[in-house]
């Protein structure tokens, strides 16, 4: 486990970062060489950082390089967009894509089969400038439902439909299928989407439920069956995947996408799919001094009973991020009126909480954005990747609850602060050349475990 932090220290310590810095260095001497070349150049702003995880629940030694290996893939798909110049909600779209591409991961392809045998997904994305939010629940035969999601997103920002119609921004089952084919994303033969892990889960926990079946009825029966319901829908079966991002414009935007609980009923929607349970992202604004983003995973039952997502954003305008999470974690979701018959919440959360700052003189020209990004989990496990626009690679973590705790009773925190440097012309009214350097200084980690309560 990586060690405690003084969250005080870091903060200080990354305030005073910049202060320290001397007139010999890389940031000054990239913009000399701005100043040189920007009059043959057309002003460019490119930059930002990415969080992912692929699911909150178990991950094996065993296949834990594949899952590092796509949380790369995942942020380093997302970083090319933005350094392409894309808005955040583009750049998380793509992590997104990259994570449901995957066989190891429960969305998209190679999701977990439902009762009939049959993949249905369910995806969501919420762009923090706009505030839009798109969703598909329950749908078949796409390769990526987020990008049907996004869609729904994009044509919902155009206005009105004819005849003064409203645009929607929830689709679920056949019609969303048929909407997403009309606007041009190909369908995909849900055989096609079967990995051999999730049809061998498959028939594995469909010969358990018939094994249950034979059991004679009374007690015994419905004990039986519930302790078999457990195993196939218990931690290891929760990795739903979503990212959080922020463009050097500030904005965030927040994904997820699952293929849902394994061996669900027919038409079940979870919450990757639900307003304000599997993601959130929200701008700064006058009500709000900083900008979130968060993505969830878990149990959607108790994500949805809980609108954990929209619960974690709200938390994180208080002072201090980490014990906000911590408390709301404890407070909002584990010991939650709404999951009081529940023995073990299982679940799972990324944030972005991100401000801006401007440099004291003589750096007023200088200018960053604070990004504190952070991971909490009660599940067993959480896989995370994250990266910056500056970064040659993303780093990863597989986050696990210590040894002897409960999961669902207990949860690990962790997480670090950054800050995404620019300078800009002080001339014009706005950022005309903005040149991320050290995308990540001072990075820090921190967790924190706590055992069960009383």
């Amino acid at each position: 486990m990586i060690g405690l932090s003084s969250y005080a220290g870091v903060m200080e310590s990354l305030m005073n970062s910049a202060e320290e810095q001397q007139p010999s260095s890389p940031l000054a001497n990239s913009w000399s060489k701005i100043q040189e070349s920007s009059k043959n150049q057309k002003p460019k702003c490119v930059g930002g950082f990415v969080l992912v995880h692929a699911g909150a629940g178990y991950h094996s030694e065993s296949k834990a390089k594949e899952y590092k290996h796509v949380c790369k893939r995942a942020c380093q798909r997302a970083v090319d967009r933005l350094k392409a110049g894309a808005l955040a909600v583009e750049a998380v779209a793509a992590a997104l894509v990259e994570l449901e591409d995957s066989p190891f991961t429960n969305a998209g392809m190679g999701s977990n089969l439902n009762l009939s045998g049959e993949i249905e997904c369910d995806a969501s994305i919420m762009d923090g400038k706009s505030l839009h939010y798109g969703a598909v629940g329950a749908i078949s035969g796409i390769k990526n439902p987020v990008l049907v999601a996004n869609r729904l997103l994009s044509e919902a920002q155009k206005g009105k439909l004819s005849a003064g119609r409203i645009p929607p921004c929830f689709l679920v089952g056949r019609g969303a299928h048929d909407w997403a084919v009309s606007h041009g994303i190909p369908p995909c033969p849900s055989e096609k989407m079967a990995s051999k892990f999730s049809l061998s889960a498959y028939k594995r926990n469909k010969r358990k439920m018939e094994l249950a079946e034979k059991i004679d009825t009374g007690h015994n029966h419905t004990k039986k069956r519930r302790q078999s319901s457990e195993n196939e829908n218990g931690s290891g079966c929760l990795d739903t995947v979503g990212a959080v991002v922020i463009d050097l414009e500030g904005n965030v935007a927040a994904a997820v996408s699952s293929g849902g609980l394994a061996m669900k009923h027919p038409g079940r929607v979870g919450q990757a799919a639900h307003y304000g349970c599997g993601c959130w992202a929200e701008n700064a604004c006058s009500m709000n001094s900083h900008s979130t983003a968060v993505s969830t995973s878990g149990c959607g039952e108790h994500l949805i009973r809980t609108m954990l997502a929209r619960e974690c954003s709200a938390a994180m305008q208080s002072e201090d991020a980490h014990q906000a999470l911590l408390e709301a974690m404890q407070n909002k979701f584990i010991s939650s009126p709404f999951l009081a018959g529940e023995d073990r919440v299982l679940g799972g959360v990324i944030v972005l909480r991100c401000c801006r700052c401007v440099e004291p003189p003589p750096s007023q020209n200088i200018q960053g954005i604070l990004v504190e990004f952070l991971w909490s989990h009660t599940t067993e496990s959480m896989c995370v990747g994250y990266m910056s626009a500056q970064d040659s690679k993303a780093k990863t973590h597989i986050s696990r609850l210590p040894p002897g705790t409960v999961p669902g009773q207990c949860l690990a925190i962790e997480g670090g602060v950054c800050r995404l440097m620019s300078v800009v012309e002080c001339m014009e009214p706005h950022p005309v050349i903005c040149v991320p350097v050290n995308g990540i200084l001072n990075m820090t980690p921190w967790n924190h475990n706590t055992p069960p309560g009383p």
